[in-house]
């Protein structure tokens, strides 16, 4: 037990004093963000919305996390990703608060696709940072510590958010959402020294030597694109069929969905880190962490295809969050290894909007398939998806390897 209390503490070892830093901003945004786990609640039950309603107001937030994700790419590379962090947070903030005020359907609308489109220019920023702040052997781990706190905040803010719920109503939501952005922004600020990957003439030289480069050149990059989507295509079922999978098909209550995610919460604060810390010992390529992880999800998927016994949910989630850990950490440092100088935004926004696009089509698709054909058929097609992210993998491996200086990443 010692040594493995030991080896769990080591995998933090060597990272910056501003990753950490970044890490707590990041627990405290996401803590913070009580009102999405029960927004469809609020709108469905409080404003009296019909669910068909509530879910054409719930898609604005996948478009306004791509125009986020794309725009916070951009501006990241041109001003700064620290200019853009603060920004972002601090704006976001405000318009949290202002949203309770906003009860009409088109309204809501455009309010939710303008809120996200400036949360989420957030996390192409966010991703640059971890390389300004970690040292290049770091990086992956960094944003695992990372992944940690948002994980860590996804477990205490839904908890918080619906025992405030019940004993003072949806209004104090709003208002300790916005807050808790401003103060991730007056701690980021205090706590965060302004830093560039680049300095200012380097980047205008980069930038104007390459005026035409366009991302889609690089085939590579596209190919892990598709991977990218194609898993974010499953990791998505988490959040929109599986819950209701859970109570149509088994009966469960709205305890036991939530139990099941915490279950994915605990096993990512448990193990991830050591993970991401054996796989970087070993220096596995990372086309090989993706095929590994998109089978793992695939089959996760495979398995509720024997679904006689509720019992199974436990099963699909731990190798679903065993595939989620051993890629997603390191899809962020593929993207960024692969960014040129002075596109580093661009590349972490593009990545960023493979999964916005996943966020996008995922209940449009799925749903349409449970509707039309039953839940077996859905599970059946996001199995297909892992087998055809499989397939991108080995294919990704094969271009890398005709490469000069062939890494795998």
């Amino acid at each position: 037990m010692r040594n493995i209390y030991l080896n769990y503490i080591n995998s933090f070892k060597g990272l910056s004093k501003e990753v950490w830093f970044l890490a707590f901003v990041t627990f405290v945004n996401r803590a913070g963000t009580m009102i999405l786990p029960f927004l469809s609640r609020y709108l469905n039950e409080e404003l009296n919305f019909t669910l068909e309603n509530v879910g054409i107001i719930l898609s604005f937030f996948g478009v306004g996390s791509l125009v986020g994700h794309y725009l916070g790419g951009k501006m990241t590379d041109r001003l700064g990703f620290y200019n853009v962090m603060v920004r972002s947070l601090l704006i976001t903030g405000f318009l949290f608060i202002g949203l309770q005020f906003v009860t009409t359907f088109w309204a809501l609308c455009f309010s939710v696709f303008f809120i996200m489109s400036i949360a989420d220019m957030f996390r192409p920023a966010l991703f640059v940072s971890l390389k300004a702040y970690s040292k290049p052997e770091n990086q992956t781990r960094s944003l695992a510590l990372v992944r940690l706190a948002i994980n860590l905040g996804f477990v205490f803010g839904p908890v918080i958010g619906g025992i405030l719920i019940v004993r003072s109503g949806y209004v104090a939501m709003f208002w300790i959402d916005g807050l808790t952005c401003i103060l991730s922004t007056i701690l980021f600020v205090l706590l965060v020294k302004k830093k560039e990957i680049h300095n200012l003439k380097e980047k205008e030289e980069a930038l104007n030597k390459d005026k035409k480069f366009s991302i889609i050149k690089d085939k590579p990059y596209l190919i892990f694109l598709g991977i990218s989507f194609l898993m974010g295509m499953i990791f998505m079922q988490l959040f929109f069929t599986l819950p209701t999978y859970h109570n149509k098909h088994f009966g469960l209550t709205e305890d036991y969905t939530g139990f099941l995610m915490l279950l994915n919460g605990v096993i990512i604060v448990l193990l991830e880190m050591p993970i991401v810390s054996w796989i970087e010992r070993k220096k596995i390529l990372h086309p090989k962490l993706f095929l590994i992880s998109s089978f793992l999800m695939g089959i996760s998927f495979v398995l509720l295809l024997f679904d006689s016994f509720w019992e199974i949910l436990i099963i699909h989630m731990i190798f679903i969050t065993v595939g989620e850990m051993i890629a997603f950490p390191f899809t962020n440092t593929f993207a960024m290894n692969r960014a040129k100088k002075g596109y580093e935004g661009s590349y972490m926004a593009w990545y960023s909007m493979s999964f916005s696009f996943a966020h996008i089509f995922c209940p449009i698709i799925s749903f349409f398939i449970i509707e039309q054909f039953g839940y077996q058929s859905n599970w059946s097609i996001t199995a297909i998806y892992g087998l055809i992210a499989m397939i991108l993998s080995v294919w990704l491996y094969r271009i890398l390897k005709k490469s000069p200086n062939f890494t795998g990443s």
